[in-house]
């Protein structure tokens, strides 16, 4: 009986969110509720909601405070320099704007914000490439890859799923996945090389005038008022000294933010009412993410406190060849692409990833390691005619959906499996577990 209802649980979920009949949001709060109290599990369902809770509230105030650490970075004009070097850098030829294009996209995407990202981008990149004559599939087809690949970061959204849904801290996830990321950026200025390479033998190399005055106001952040020039080292310093103890893991994560960003404001914008906007600005996005995190304690707490995630294991036991439960790591990595291309982030990592974690368990897989491998088909997720952001990145660079997805997908291939490879030499999660 409990197989039957986690699965119906978890399709019933995945069905109004994919149908869009719920939010996200509200399906994870219903559904589990609902479910419960069919099975019978109304006196306990308090208590296993507040634990799914409790377990998250980690998770939820590291993306809370990171999400607003980076957007205050940005409007500060951290990441202005680099992209005004690369933009003075690239001028006239194809290689150096693919190349370039590739770098701005990494560096911007850091956030964690799809939609940000591309509109700074695009709003950079563009006119260049009009100019040179240079193809948008590319600009947009690197673009998107890139911010593929930052989506792994604890705070860009699916490194913070498989942590909530599998109830494991998220630096765990993510500093191990550091190298393998950096594989896969390796990999996409390979892409963007070739493509300059094509696009150099095409056009040649324009000389244009170095307007130095131009690149001068070019800025990504969106607030002109909140820009602060002339503390660009001091919060140089400070970034790299949260990146350093990150990876070192001197304190937890959500310690780490919620100091840098404390430290960052004061320093930044040290006026009250100035405190107060650059909060509200991001309080949308923030809310966004965060809410949605301890609304998954609520269906993890339920789907693990009724005994659902484990029938539901037991019964995938079955089915899965014995021979092939060792290779249960790879095996969500490489299904993590066509998955989360077909079915939102949402349904894979609370639907799916918790029943296949399970079921890996009783192979001596951790629930960690299969964490790691479930965000490796990223940069193929946000080619998927379910993410809204994608149509943004499409419109503002006025190519068909269709035609940008054509060209973009197998490189998006390649890169998750240059990721999968890099992460297996480094024994990130195994390819065989006894």
């Amino acid at each position: 009986m409990l197989t039957i209802l986690g699965f119906a649980m978890v399709m019933t979920f995945m069905y109004l969110i994919m149908s869009k009949r719920l939010s996200a949001l509200i399906a994870l709060i219903i559904i589990p509720i609902a479910f419960a109290l069919i099975g019978g599990f109304a006196s306990g369902i308090g208590p296993m909601m507040l634990e799914g809770i409790g377990k998250l509230a980690p998770t939820g105030v590291m993306l809370m405070f990171a999400i607003l650490y980076f957007a205050l970075m940005i409007d500060s004009g951290l990441f202005d320099p680099a992209v005004r070097a690369i933009l003075r850098l690239v001028k006239g030829d194809p290689l150096k704007v693919s190349m370039g294009t590739a770098a701005l996209a990494l560096i911007v995407s850091l956030d964690g914000d799809g939609a940000t990202t591309y509109m700074i981008c695009v709003a950079a990149m563009l006119p260049l490439y009009s100019r040179l004559g240079m193809s948008p599939l590319i600009m947009a087809g690197l673009i998107i890859l890139a911010g593929g690949i930052m989506n792994m970061t604890p705070w860009g959204g699916p490194t913070a799923r498989a942590a909530s849904a599998l109830q494991v801290d998220p630096s765990d996830i993510f500093v191990p996945m550091i190298p393998a990321m950096l594989v896969g950026c390796l990999a996409l200025f390979g892409v963007a090389w070739v493509y300059g390479k094509r696009e150099r033998a095409r056009l040649g190399v324009l000389h244009l005038p170095d307007d130095a005055t131009q690149h001068a106001e070019i800025s990504v952040s969106q607030y002109p008022e909140a820009r602060r020039p002339k503390l660009l080292w001091i919060n140089g310093a400070l970034t790299a000294t949260l990146m350093a103890t990150l990876i070192a893991g001197l304190l937890p994560l959500p310690v780490l933010f919620m100091i840098a960003f404390s430290i960052a404001m004061i320093i930044n914008y040290p006026c009250l009412q100035q405190q107060k906007e650059r909060i509200a600005a991001h309080a949308g996005n923030v809310l966004a993410v965060v809410g949605l995190i301890f609304a998954a304690g609520i269906f993890t707490g339920i789907l693990s406190g009724t005994g659902m995630v484990e029938a539901m294991s037991k019964s995938l036991l079955d089915v899965i060849p014995p021979s092939m439960g060792p290779y249960l790591a790879v095996i969500t990595a490489l299904v993590s692409m066509p998955f989360t291309f077909f079915m939102s982030n949402d349904a894979f990592y609370y639907g799916v990833l918790p029943v296949l974690a399970e079921a890996a368990s009783h192979y001596g897989i951790s629930p960690v390691e299969m964490a790691r491998a479930s965000i490796v088909g990223q940069p193929v997720h946000l080619l998927s005619p379910l993410v809204p952001s994608t149509y943004l990145l499409v419109g503002l660079v006025k190519i068909e959906f269709g035609d940008h997805q054509r060209f973009t997908l197998k490189w998006a291939v390649l890169i998750c499996l240059a990721i999968l490879l890099a992460a297996l030499l480094l024994g990130v999660f195994p390819l065989f577990s006894g």
